[in-house]
């Protein structure tokens, strides 16, 4: 991924990465019903995000297809969120979610099997 994205295109790619490939027909369809969007405003954000090469558009029907996964665009906005709030520290990214909130022993557990199986590589 080349850059972040706002909220309208997470909301496209987020039927894109449930639907699989979607016509922007139906996308503005489910949008409408979700959220209201009309069929502009829709065709509008995938068109943004066809500029962007987030999407990629077949023809006929004008078919749309994710070329980034929701995986490949949780690690870039991780990545930036880390960079912009916590000067690239991963680490006081971890400490503010652990400090801001309360963890189950369950949440806590997971997240020290996640830090062991990392230190382990």
């Amino acid at each position: 991924m080349k850059t972040g994205l706002y909220d309208s295109e997470l909301k496209v790619m987020g039927v894109l990465w449930k639907e699989g490939d979607t016509t922007a027909k139906d996308i503005a369809a489910i949008l409408n019903q979700k959220l209201g969007w009309s069929k502009t405003t829709t065709y509008t954000i995938i068109k943004k995000c066809i500029d962007k090469e987030l999407i990629q558009r077949r023809d006929p029907n004008f078919v749309c297809r994710a070329l980034v996964t929701r995986k490949q665009a949780q690690e870039y906005e991780a990545m930036e969120l880390v960079d912009k709030m916590f000067d690239g520290s991963s680490d006081m990214l971890v400490a503010s979610l652990i400090n801001g909130k309360r963890l189950t022993r369950d949440q806590l557990g997971r997240l020290r099997n996640l830090i062991n199986s990392v230190a382990s590589i």
